[in-house]
């Protein structure tokens, strides 16, 4: 069983940076690929970044591949994602996910709840 919590959403002018964390329950933690997703009010959930359980992997939408950078520090639990460069379609509420036995997360087990960003113009 893991917990995840996201943290550091907010406003951000148009070009700006946020830096969002998930810190994650449980001591298997590193044994887990990570991931990022997003979802705006209408549309389905949608896939952002993702990391595998090393960290040696990762993948971007390409909307967001050059802008956004995803990492893990398995020591303290937690996977980070550093956006750069946002822009107003950026807006959504982002999610930490985890799935087990994997490389790559395809279909997560456990979803944070959710961090909500905002990006003004």
């Amino acid at each position: 069983q893991v917990q995840l919590e996201e943290s550091g959403g907010g406003l951000v002018q148009v070009g700006g940076s946020l830096r969002l964390s998930c810190a994650a329950s449980g001591r298997t933690f590193s044994s887990y690929a990570m991931g990022w997703f997003r979802q705006v009010p209408g549309k389905e959930r949608e896939f952002v970044a993702a990391i595998s359980w090393s960290g040696g992997s990762t993948y971007y939408a390409d909307s967001v591949k050059g802008r956004f950078t995803i990492s893990r520090d398995n020591a303290k639990n937690t996977v980070y994602l550093q956006m750069n460069s946002l822009k107003p379609e950026d807006t959504a509420v982002y999610y930490c996910a985890a799935q087990a036995h994997t490389i790559v997360i395809v279909t997560p087990d456990y979803w944070g709840q959710g961090t909500q960003v905002t990006v003004s113009s």
